[in-house]
């Protein structure tokens, strides 16, 4: 197909009436057809996902707006992948059942809509969203087009992750007392930075997507997730873990806070949260191993969740453990996404909720964002997480929506 025509395909009102064809994942219509994969965005991250891909899917095609990382991909693994300088162009392709959306954050929904209009299951690498609102419109098209979309929260899928979220959740540590998570550095602002030529093969203009016109930069492309224009920085690239698995272990995961408060003073200071039903959750620890957790402190004890382990005080608090088997497997960090693959795939053909759900990614990062969003503003902030909306706050409200360029808004949803 044309490019002239890819673009008429992908206008926002061709979509939204119905044009674009509702394609039925052939994984769906039968549970031992090979499951055909393309990748969106073949960076650092989509390397890795790429080598962790389990076995009864396939890699089909790749697109990237910098040719040279699909090439240079595709090369080493020998692959004879189709390659395409724009996402959307592979979604024409009907032979393709799912995606892995691994640009970079201020990229990713866009893409992940597209794809789930064009009828794919997509895995969205996380955080999900670049923010509150562009995450909400992720779920309803997720929702409206009947697709699967898992999010790359592999600690979802971790037996020991998921055995301490349960515990906690089903009342082992009795009443939550205070919950303890990690001061998640905060993104800064751009700009000034001076202008490089543009590589060759790359197509800047779509790199930049909804975000401001800027020229080229090296160090823009390759550490974004520094600067608030494209990225939250800590806040949302760990937090999307331990902010996750706080939600989880509170048994928030179609919810969220109420309130929000700077405990030190913006633009860097440390947050804290509190839960309609009282507890607290102070972000406040340095780095470290519970970067990707939180510490629980309840009436009847302690326990520190990490990454696939946890620690309790008393020790024997958990006293019945996964099988070694099944914990082993993920300390291999190269492998961290492979078994949370395995769900989205199992979906796929099953049509069940994945376990990082859409839902339960845009409100584990919705967190995060607002958290960002108080350091901003160095105020208390009260919550709706009904209806997503800060109470008699229109400065705060502002903050739940960017604008986006023209040529790179969201697609219309309905």
């Amino acid at each position: 197909m044309n490019e002239k025509l890819s673009r008429r395909m992908f206008t926002a009102a061709g979509l939204a009436a119905g044009t674009f064809p509702l394609i039925l994942p052939r994984a769906a219509r039968g549970a031992n057809d090979r499951i055909r994969v393309g990748v969106i965005g073949v960076g650092n991250r989509s390397n890795l996902l790429i080598d962790q891909l389990p076995e009864g899917a396939e890699i089909v095609a790749v697109a990237d707006c910098y040719r040279k990382r699909s090439e240079d991909a595709a090369a080493k693994r020998k692959a004879t992948w189709r390659i395409h300088d724009d996402y959307r162009t592979l979604l024409e392709q009907k032979d393709i059942d799912g995606v892995i959306v691994g640009t970079n954050d201020h990229g990713r929904v866009r893409c992940a809509i597209h794809a789930v209009q064009a009828g794919k299951d997509v895995y969205a690498e996380k955080p999900m969203s670049l923010y509150v609102a562009e995450g909400r419109a992720l779920v309803r098209a997720v929702r409206k087009y009947n697709r699967i979309l898992q999010v790359g929260s592999q600690q979802r899928s971790m037996a020991m992750n998921r055995l301490a979220c349960d515990f906690v959740r089903t009342g082992g540590l009795g009443r939550i007392r205070l919950v303890l998570g990690v001061d998640y550095s905060a993104p800064v602002a751009g700009g000034g930075l001076p202008e490089e030529p543009v590589p060759e093969g790359m197509n800047w203009d779509m790199w930049l997507g909804q975000t401001a016109q800027r020229p080229y930069n090296p160090e823009l492309f390759t550490h974004w997730m520094r600067y608030w224009d494209y990225s939250g920085a800590d806040m949302t690239n760990w937090g999307a873990h331990g902010i996750d698995q706080v939600q989880a272990a509170l048994g928030m995961d179609q919810t969220g806070p109420v309130e929000f408060r700077p405990l030190t003073g913006a633009p860097e200071g440390s947050v804290a949260f509190r839960y309609a039903t009282g507890t607290e959750v102070r972000l406040e620890l340095p780095a470290g191993d519970l970067q990707g957790g939180a510490m629980f402190i309840g009436e009847k004890g302690r326990i520190e969740i990490t990454r696939n382990d946890f620690r309790t005080d008393p020790p024997n608090l958990i006293k019945e453990l996964p099988p070694k088997e099944e914990v082993d497997k993920w300390k291999r960090a190269q492998w961290q996404a492979k078994y949370h693959m395995q769900d989205w795939l199992d979906c796929m053909r099953t049509r069940k909720t994945p376990l990082a759900d859409v839902e339960i990614g845009h409100r584990s990062i919705s967190v995060c964002h607002i958290a960002n969003i108080t350091r901003q503003l160095n105020r208390t902030l009260h919550w709706d997480p009904e209806a997503e909306r800060f109470t008699a706050d229109a400065e705060a409200n502002d903050k739940l929506t960017r604008r986006r360029r023209k040529g790179y808004e969201l697609p219309e949803i309905g």
